[in-house]
């Protein structure tokens, strides 16, 4: 089998790889790319999130945010999956988030799915379809010209993604998606279990497709990029640009910046490992669109969910991407210069 060999084209260091040919039947790994070079275009992206569900959410919107001289947010999509409580609360907690970044006058933000898509995708056809707002955003994002593929980013469920490109297929050619879940090859996991209707419709789906694994509790997976209380203490407080009123944050506590916000969102989860610390997970899959150095990505032949079981399917010529191997140190060094060192989105 050939090694495949990564080119740097139209300023996204990594188009070979989300538009190798779904016949392709090479499964190893791609060679290493380089980092996003800051003399080239910036990535355009809509993150899709369901901001209110834990902190990793607010971490990586964050992370996004201030990555201004990479990234051209073109948006924001909201959904909600099991924790977090109503949609309305899910968008609330991205509003914040982008208030405390200074984003919110700037950067379109749309309630997507509160429901399913095998509960939504029969409804697409009226105008006022659950998750229509977000839905029809990504698509109108997706037709429009550029250079390079729109970067769609979900970091929940896939819902308001898979109802896209189900309504509108002709944008598959336009986009890129890299979605954070999944336990591969083992069962389960969170934003896999909130939709697995729409996973399974896009593993069917010919659009370039990444995985950024989560594997609970592995070295492989992004649980592995992990902070802990003590840390974020210590590099979060102030962090940030200086709002003024301050927002009120989900646990009722006023802050000024994202820094402080990050450290009561701390203060209010449950910890895990030794020593006690928290995954963001969210975070580790904009860096990695950030920077593919900091993980390991190979092709696979595109697997099928059965029971929520994947099931390998070694003769499948879909090809998708699967992320591992995530560089802890590096990711979490990047995270607290930013936080130091922000761009904010929209300065040249």
């Amino acid at each position: 089998m050939q090694r495949i060999t990564i080119f740097l084209l139209s300023g996204l260091c990594v188009l070979s790889l989300v538009h190798c040919s779904q016949n392709s039947t090479d499964t190893k790994s791609p060679s290493h790319i380089e980092k996003h070079p800051q003399t080239m275009a910036k990535l355009p992206v809509i993150l899709d999130t369901d901001a209110n569900n834990e902190l990793d959410d607010q971490h990586a919107i964050a992370y996004l945010l201030f990555n201004g001289d990479v990234f051209d947010v073109e948006g924001i999509t909201v959904n909600r999956t099991y924790n977090g409580g109503t949609i309305d609360e899910q968008l609330m907690e991205a509003k914040r988030v982008m208030e405390l970044c200074q984003a919110l006058e700037s950067i379109p933000l749309k309630k997507g799915a509160d429901k399913a898509f095998d509960e939504i995708e029969p409804h697409l056809s009226t105008p006022d379809f659950d998750g229509a707002e977000a839905v029809d955003f990504i698509i109108r994002q997706a037709e429009k010209e550029r250079d390079q593929p729109l970067i769609l980013l979900p970091i929940g469920k896939l819902t308001n993604i898979a109802l896209a490109l189900k309504k509108a297929p002709h944008i598959a050619e336009n986009v890129r998606v890299v979605w954070l879940g999944s336990n591969y090859p083992e069962p389960g996991e969170y934003n896999q279990n909130n939709d697995t209707a729409a996973m399974s419709f896009l593993l069917q789906t010919d659009v370039p497709f990444e995985i950024v694994t989560v594997r609970y509790g592995k070295p492989s997976g992004t649980d592995a990029v992990r902070a802990t209380p003590d840390e974020i203490q210590r590099l979060m407080t102030g962090k940030g640009p200086k709002i003024s009123p301050p927002v009120t944050g989900r646990h009722g506590k006023e802050v000024s910046c994202f820094g402080d916000y990050s450290i009561n969102l701390f203060e209010h989860i449950d910890l895990h490992g030794d020593p006690p610390s928290r995954a963001l997970f969210d975070m580790a899959a904009v860096a990695i669109v950030k920077n593919p150095l900091w993980a390991s990505a190979r092709k696979i032949p595109a697997p099928r969910l059965s029971d929520n079981t994947w099931i390998d399917q070694p003769t499948n010529r879909r090809m998708i991407l699967l992320w591992e191997d995530f560089d802890r140190d590096k990711i979490m060094e990047d995270f607290y210069d930013r936080m130091d060192n922000f761009v904010m989105i929209g300065s040249d």
